[in-house]
């Protein structure tokens, strides 16, 4: 007896298969359960799973697993946060390590005598040095760059302005010992800004020279 099969919907069938074909093109993944037969004398098609004599048949086999379309335009995201994290964690560390060290405060004044000191009077002072001084005024603070009084954001652009105009290319800084560490290494970093950090000298008092350099 001639049996008809065709994959669901399909205008194309295949005719001349037994049942037991059918059966067994059906536990081997030939045909699957929605897929439609036509029995002889039959006129319709009808759905294996649903044919009396293949229902059974068509209940045991294991309905094959959802397809899942790959999308490759799909990002993975997992490596890009994990780079960020750890750029994070670096930008704390670097940030928290460089405000710290700003505002460790100055240690005690040690001298080596084989090191010879640079000395310079007052006008010479006046006639080869930019002089920046900081004092506390008030209880804070108060920038000065050649008397003139700067607002700390404002240190690295007024004393790159006073090099060009000046033409000098020294810088030598004063400051009260009461100051904080952290409101004189600005000047320290502007001078780099200005091209003279590798001329950038210290005033120390009398008082913290050794005997022997003293006048």
């Amino acid at each position: 007896m001639s049996w008809k099969v065709r994959h669901e919907g399909s205008p194309r069938h295949g005719e001349g298969l037994t049942l037991g074909q059918i059966a067994q093109g059906l536990e081997d993944g030939v045909w699957e359960p929605t897929d439609e037969v036509q029995g002889p004398g039959e006129t319709g098609w009808t759905a294996i799973e649903n044919h009396p004599h293949l229902a059974e048949v068509a209940a045991d086999v294991e309905a094959p697993p959802v397809r899942h379309e790959e999308d490759e335009t799909r990002l993975d995201m997992t490596a890009l946060i994990d780079v960020c994290l750890v750029l994070l964690v670096f930008f704390i560390l670097t940030t928290g390590y460089a405000a710290v060290q700003k505002l460790l405060e100055m240690g005690s004044l040690n001298f080596d005598a084989r090191v010879p000191m640079l000395t310079r009077t007052e006008e010479q002072v006046k006639e080869t040095m930019l002089v920046a001084t900081v004092r506390m005024e008030g209880g804070k603070p108060v920038i000065r760059l050649e008397d003139q009084e700067v607002a700390p954001d404002d240190v690295p652009a007024a004393l790159a302005r006073l090099v060009r105009e000046s033409h000098k290319f020294s810088l030598l800084i004063k400051h009260d010992d009461e100051v904080p560490w952290g409101s004189v290494v600005p000047i320290s970093d502007a001078a780099k800004d200005a091209g003279i950090h590798q001329r950038v000298y210290w005033f120390v008092p009398p008082e913290y020279l050794p005997k022997q350099t003293r006048r």
